[in-house]
């Protein structure tokens, strides 16, 4: 009887409404499926059960509801006064809770919900520096030549003078010095003594700095002297060689015989030639063994610098620079040749001349007919044009006289 006055003191508009909407919160009551509950409330909502109206109802629930039409403060006092329409209340917004924090639990993947970084973000991993530390990182990259980023400058024991480094020394007192009575090298393993670029305090040799504490090389060898701020390069010091190489240890071996260290891909697949790095450029004669370009080892075992010998390519140049061989697979102009010494006939004055050839390639001496093509070398396991002649011979006692042909 209390719940027909109730009714009657509504109008007809506000009955129907009332009891269309107690309706549908019993079958919200009774949902069991989460999809299910969220497409009830869009429909009370008059919404269409989209993803618009999904996510418009599922904020009203985890924010204070702004509603202060007449009709749902009719609802909500009357909800006030049934307990069990209060048990579904409380039913609907725990539901509603546990969505948001399920949304929560999504975004703290992440951050939460404060966009702040969670626990397992690289910010909290990463620990404030020490004052030693932050004063040892100081400038890290900042400072250094043309050649190294270091944080220090050397010493040199040879002419007393201040360089960033060895190549800078090596630049002005050899390469610029213009009598040639002066010109000399800094002995790396002989410095002593370093100035920092940051205090410009002189002291003996070390990784830090005795007065600012700065770091002056990320990498640093006692032995050679050296310092670089640039880790990157893989630095390692290799005792065979005496000094400090680049590209990381374990992608190069030392080889005994020629006195070097090569890449991994070279062992057992080069041709050894003895102390191969230990002289000058062929083709721009700057000291290979200590060099900071990188140097290429020829099918020959013979070595130049990589730039060098692409330069020598561009410029139709295939043959080693010290021995004369063939330094690609050349049978793809060897078969040109062939062609074109069989298309090109000779003169008849010069159809039976023979010639003594010296084969670049195989080291074979052998007398061979004369073309003015090129001279192809008679061996079956070579047949190379990279032939150069060395005597005329002009009958067959002649060339019974100059010896028999042979190879070697």
């Amino acid at each position: 009887m209390e719940r027909m006055e109730s009714f009657q003191e509504l109008d007809a508009d506000a009955v129907s409404d009332y009891a269309r909407r107690f309706a549908e919160s019993e079958q919200l009551q009774h949902a069991e499926e989460e999809d299910d509950w969220v497409d009830l409330r869009s429909m009370a909502a008059g919404g269409s059960g989209d993803e618009s109206s999904r996510d418009d109802m599922y904020m009203a629930n985890a924010s204070p509801r702004t509603d202060t039409s007449e009709d749902f403060l009719e609802e909500d006092a009357q909800r006030m006064q049934t307990g069990n329409e209060d048990q579904h209340m409380e039913g609907r917004d725990g539901h509603s809770r546990q969505r948001q924090g399920e949304g929560d639990m999504d975004v703290g993947a992440h951050q939460d919900k404060k966009g702040l970084p969670t626990a397992g973000s690289a910010s909290d991993s990463a620990l404030p520096l020490s004052p030693e530390e932050q004063a040892a990182q100081k400038g890290r990259m900042e400072h250094g030549c043309s050649h190294y980023r270091r944080r220090c400058r050397l010493r040199a024991p040879c002419c007393n003078e201040v360089f960033t480094c060895r190549h800078c020394h090596n630049e002005a007192k050899n390469a610029g010095e213009e009598d040639p009575k002066l010109r000399h090298d800094l002995p790396r393993h002989e410095v002593t003594s370093v100035v920092c670029m940051l205090c410009n305090m002189e002291q003996p040799v070390s990784q830090r700095c005795r007065s600012c504490g700065v770091t002056f090389g990320e990498y640093f060898c006692d032995k050679c002297r050296f310092f670089d701020d640039d880790i990157s390069k893989e630095q390692f010091h290799c005792n065979d060689c005496g000094i400090c190489r680049i590209g990381g240890r374990d992608k190069f071996f030392h080889c005994a015989t020629c006195e070097c260290c090569y890449a991994m891909s070279l062992q057992d697949k080069h041709k050894c030639v003895e102390k191969s790095m230990h002289h000058n450029c062929p083709v721009c004669f700057e000291y290979l063994f200590d060099s900071v370009h990188s140097t290429s080892v020829m099918v020959c075992g013979h070595t130049a610098h990589h730039a060098c010998l692409e330069e020598m390519r561009q410029h139709g140049q295939y043959n080693c620079p010290i021995c004369s061989k063939s330094l690609y697979d050349m049978a793809p102009v060897w078969a040109q040749l062939d062609a074109e010494v069989e298309a090109t006939p000779m003169p008849p004055e010069y159809r039976d001349k023979l010639v003594w050839i010296l084969c670049n390639d195989c080291g074979g001496i052998n007398e061979v007919r004369f073309h003015l093509v090129a001279q192809k070398c008679p061996v079956i396991d070579c047949g190379s044009y990279n032939t150069r002649q060395t005597r005329a011979s002009g009958n067959a006692a002649t060339a019974a006289a100059a010896g028999p042909s042979h190879t070697g």
